[in-house]
């Protein structure tokens, strides 16, 4: 029953920042799975694969009724990085799981970093280079297939100064190319799924799901700026706690 519990509160925080802020949720999918429900490094960048993907879709849904989805940029910047997504993915499983814990560990303290450091991005219309669009959906790409988040804290920064969109737009854009993403990486890691404990999978995006409406609705109430610097704090904290995990 605690187990039960756990999920269910786990899936709800993360749901609710993805609803709200377009990505970052998955970045505590992973932590959470591994330190609350025990599961391994690998399956847990399986399993969070497959909560961001459901949760992602549900989330898209909602910005998209709002007219916040941009579908044929998204599209353009989630193809560069269905490659690399997918070659992150068969790799995974390769490496050892305190080379794994460590590299998440880095890529969510470097994000929570930016995030508390970041100014309102600069909104309008800018030169779109197709090299740096590529690069960056490549690089976006690779994050999901490896380490098993949507990377939404890297797209919308991206979608905003590299494509131009507004940040509503980059918000709902940005959880179109989690789902390609996400669905590349996890191409890539079918045969590791059908082992994933499904008692625990199942509630954890059963709860993210719901907690995706509410952080919907809770982005049109409360600031952005104010949502993501408590998110990023708590995404400091632990990425510091399993930075010493997999050193020690």
């Amino acid at each position: 029953m605690s187990t039960l519990i756990l999920a269910l509160a786990a899936g709800a925080v993360i749901g609710l920042a993805l609803g709200a802020l377009g990505g970052g949720g998955s970045v505590l999918a992973v932590p959470a799975l591994i330190y609350l429900l025990g599961f391994s490094p690998v399956a847990a960048t399986t399993a969070s694969l497959v909560i961001v993907t459901l949760t992602s879709v549900t989330a898209m849904v909602a910005h998209a009724r709002d007219g916040n989805v941009r579908w044929r940029t998204g599209l353009l910047f989630a193809a560069a990085g269905i490659g690399p997504a997918m070659l992150g993915g068969a790799l995974a499983g390769r490496i050892p799981a305190a080379v794994l814990t460590a590299a998440f560990a880095v890529v969510a303290g470097v994000a929570a970093l930016r995030m508390l450091r970041s100014r309102p991005a600069v909104e309008g219309t800018v030169t779109v280079r197709p090299v740096r669009v590529a690069a960056a959906g490549g690089g976006l790409g690779a994050v999901t297939g490896v380490l098993g988040v949507g990377g939404g804290f890297l797209a919308v920064p991206a979608l905003v100064s590299v494509l131009g969109l507004r940040m509503r737009n980059a918000v709902g854009t940005s959880l179109l190319v989690i789902t390609v993403n996400s669905l590349a990486a996890l191409a890539m890691r079918a045969g590791t799924v059908e082992g994933l404990d499904w008692a625990v999978v199942g509630p954890f995006v059963a709860a993210a799901i719901l907690g995706a409406w509410d952080g919907k609705r809770l982005s049109v109430k409360v600031s952005g700026h104010t949502l993501q610097r408590i998110f990023a704090l708590v995404l400091l904290a632990v990425a510091v706690f399993m930075l010493i995990d997999a050193v020690l």
